[in-house]
């Protein structure tokens, strides 16, 4: 079995704001590309165009709609539609790596990245059967599993410009919703970040201490009541100046 470091020297993560997700799965593509022409084999799909599509993705949307609950200042809140991406969380105490017969699932020490050393992958599934999270893919034409990498090819890539140096997802996400970065850093900005907006751990009774945070959805704003009738029933200006003042008195004295 594969051991985990005691510590690492960064915690690198994504902090992932579901207030302001769309859902428009472009993260999902930009993985899927990525991935598939860079790191590691190539992301198989067995169908990729027909009715029951299936495939290897690292990264996954789900949507739920989600109802509120009532308050004093709302008895029936409105219900939200809730976009929720998915994909490794890069745990500190990840029960995926301490599983591996093989040691091919390794968490780093100098960044705190689970990876898969696919040539050491036999494929037995350990490691997605004791992911709480199904963060783990198997490749069915490759025969070994796979997951997100933080796109480590890319991060540490000198080649690529400053701005290009973050995972394929953040990068391509047109909302700002996701953010990387070092969460073992209190003064990072996606530390700051989770602090401001009560980022939150996901299923955090597993025990697995995942890196990656969420940042929960805002209540929706509610409109103030007003008449649209009002701006046309009341007068512009109640002293009118210039030419309609003009005009005005003119049509007083006819």
């Amino acid at each position: 079995m594969t051991t985990l470091p005691t510590q690492t020297q960064k915690k690198l993560g994504l902090v992932i704001d579901l207030d302001t997700c769309v859902g428009c799965h472009a993260c999902v593509i930009s993985c899927k590309g990525w991935n598939t022409e860079n790191y590691g084999a190539p992301l198989s799909d067995q169908n990729a165009y027909g009715k029951d599509v299936s495939g290897t993705f690292l990264n996954r949307v789900h949507s739920y709609s989600v109802q509120p609950l009532a308050t004093s200042d709302k008895v029936q809140p409105a219900a939200q539609t809730i976009h929720f991406p998915k994909s490794c969380l890069h745990c500190e105490d990840a029960p995926c790596v301490t599983v591996c017969p093989t040691g091919a699932s390794y968490k780093r020490v100098e960044d705190g990245i689970v990876l898969v050393n696919e040539q050491d992958c036999i494929g037995c599934g350990l490691c997605a059967w004791a992911c709480p999270y199904g963060a783990r893919e198997m490749d069915q034409e490759e025969g070994v599993m796979k997951k997100c990498t933080l796109c480590v090819d890319r991060i540490y890539n000198d080649n690529l410009p400053e701005v290009d140096r973050v995972p394929s997802c953040v990068r391509t996400c047109p909302s700002n919703a996701r953010h990387f970065g070092d969460l073992g850093d209190p003064n990072s900005d996606v530390s700051i970040l989770v602090a401001e907006r009560g980022g939150m751990n996901l299923m955090p009774e597993q025990g697995t201490k995942p890196v990656n945070q969420y940042l929960p959805p805002r209540p929706k704003d509610a409109l103030p009541e007003f008449d649209v009738l009002a701006p046309y029933l009341e007068p512009v200006s109640e002293d009118p100046k210039g030419f309609l003042g003009w005009l005005d008195k003119t049509l007083e004295k006819l």
